[in-house]
């Protein structure tokens, strides 16, 4: 019989949201992409929902003049209403955009790309579940849109979550931020002053 023994070992190695001290290794991203996208799906259907409730196809609700308005727009197609004719196609594509960036995003360590993806995520799903669920039917849904700017093509929440999160992660990537929190050239350097002081 050991006396004094404890057998309390820390739990396993699966605290995500923790920074490694030993390796100092950013601390795993997915639950924060998880928690944005979802707050973003939230918002979209809501805004859709009220958009379909509160607007009429043709008569515009003007926000600002004529630069800014409120119209409901039933898109079948892509941005720029590119498309419109393989709506079950674009679906197929959102549905394959989601699986991706979860796959991405379970390996991710950097807070910024979590956003980037986190927006892209939200977005996606938002129009995805029109696709799925809206008329005229499965796979062939017309996307909810409302919001009118200047001469931009009408949008919706998630086509803004899209726009905003694809500009993100091109920004990071000029700057050459990774997925998985360090920099491009950071590794050299680091390397390169370690065998300086030694």
């Amino acid at each position: 019989m050991m006396v004094g023994v404890s057998d309390d070992r820390p739990p396993e190695e699966s605290q995500t949201n923790i920074a490694d001290p030993m390796t100092n290794t950013p601390p795993q991203r997915l639950r924060t992409l998880l928690v944005i996208a979802a707050v973003l799906l939230g918002l979209d259907l809501l805004t859709k929902t009220l958009a379909v409730a509160n607007l009429t196809p043709g008569d515009p609700v003007p926000i600002i003049g004529d630069f800014a308005r409120l119209t409901l727009v039933r898109n079948p197609g892509a941005a720029f209403s590119m498309a419109t004719g393989m709506t079950w196609l674009l679906t197929l594509v959102a549905a394959g955009v989601v699986i991706g960036v979860v796959r991405i995003g379970r390996t991710l360590r950097s807070l910024w790309w979590a956003i980037g993806l986190g927006m892209v995520l939200g977005g996606a799903l938002g129009n995805l579940v029109d696709r799925l669920f809206r008329a005229p039917g499965p796979l062939q849904g017309h996307v909810v849109d409302f919001v009118a700017i200047g001469w931009w093509p009408v949008f919706n929440v998630a086509d803004s979550a899209i726009v905003c999160g694809a500009i993100l992660l091109v920004v990071l990537t000029v700057f050459g931020f990774e997925p998985n929190g360090t920099r491009v050239g950071q590794g050299k350097a680091d390397s390169a002053g370690e065998g300086s002081a030694a």
